[in-house]
């Protein structure tokens, strides 16, 4: 059960992060609890609720008592991590998720969490290879699909060609090169559309508002006011549905962002990358409302590779 719970809120999805299959995150962060005290497992648990209902500040408290308990466990680096990451602390995230790479360079997720942090600085883990183990050939596949995840075409691009091809290397350069040229047919459409119209609240301009709020300022108050006004003009687009439940979830409102995002999924067509981010929020959404079950069974539905 307490690997259960763990494994629930480390796991936001399921990744190929090695050449032999799949693994979850459950997987790759792991803990034994029977080699902790019972002083350790307490506030570890402590932080984990706290950070479930968003008082991160409480569950920064909480993983740094764990640290001086067991400073060099790496597990803990990583809770920091995402705390300090969600708490809008970007220094201290990209701090201690430097700290749970160099102890574990092949986890998927403690790499995941140190380009989160570095993304949230407008910077690159190109800046800091000096200071990770850029030579394991795990990690930099691994930055790759990250940042492919991310959206960052280029720098993913960059950490593939310091890679000897695989047939995994190949496909993702495929995938990359595709997105690539989507952006630009996209940004081309958007582009013409607002030479055409200067009318602000078509869909693009909403959409790309409503997506540079969740990637940036995380005002939940202005995302959900904006993200209700869309869906008036535009009650059939999933991705709106979705930033609305990201919206009603970060106002803690979490019964109303679980049926928002349902909705998208109900509206949503052959778009494997935003179904994946609807299954996130999903299994963040029952995670918070302590449904484990229900987060995990979302959790289980992310596709590896988008």
């Amino acid at each position: 059960m307490l690997l259960l719970i763990l494994g629930a809120t480390l796991a936001p999805g399921i990744v190929l992060s090695q050449e032999e299959g799949p693994i979850t995150e459950d997987e790759s962060a792991e803990v034994s609890f029977e080699e902790y005290s019972d002083e350790f497992q307490q506030y570890f648990f402590e932080g984990l609720k706290q950070k479930g209902i968003q008082n991160y500040d409480k569950a920064i408290n909480a993983f740094l008592k764990c640290k001086n308990l067991e400073p060099e466990k790496e597990v803990v680096s990583f809770e920091l991590a995402k705390s300090y990451l969600l708490d809008k602390q970007y220094i201290n995230a990209q701090e201690y998720a430097q700290e749970a790479v160099l102890e574990d360079p092949e986890n998927y997720w403690y790499a995941n969490t140190l380009a989160e942090s570095l993304q949230a600085q407008n910077t690159t883990v190109s800046t800091i290879k000096g200071q990770i183990p850029w030579n394991n050939r795990e990690l930099k596949s691994n930055l790759a699909t990250i940042y492919y995840e991310l959206g960052n075409y280029q720098e993913a691009k960059s950490i593939l060609m310091e890679l000897e091809k695989t047939v995994k290397t190949e496909y993702l350069q495929s995938k990359i090169n595709d997105s690539i040229a989507k952006q630009r047919t996209i940004t081309n459409k958007i582009d013409i559309s607002e030479n055409k119209s200067g009318d602000a609240g078509d869909l693009g301009a909403f959409e790309k508002r409503i997506q540079d709020l969740i990637n940036a300022s995380r005002d939940a108050k202005t995302l959900l006011e904006l993200t209700e006004e869309a869906l008036e003009k535009y009650p059939l687009q999933p991705f709106l549905y979705y930033a609305n439940g990201v919206a009603l979830k970060m106002g803690n409102t979490l019964n109303e962002a679980k049926e928002a995002l349902e909705t998208a999924l109900d509206y949503l067509i052959d778009d494997p990358v935003l179904e994946n981010k609807i299954y996130k929020e999903l299994s963040e959404v029952y995670g918070a409302m302590g449904n484990t079950e229900k987060a995990n069974e979302y959790l289980n539905k992310v596709k590896p590779g988008f």
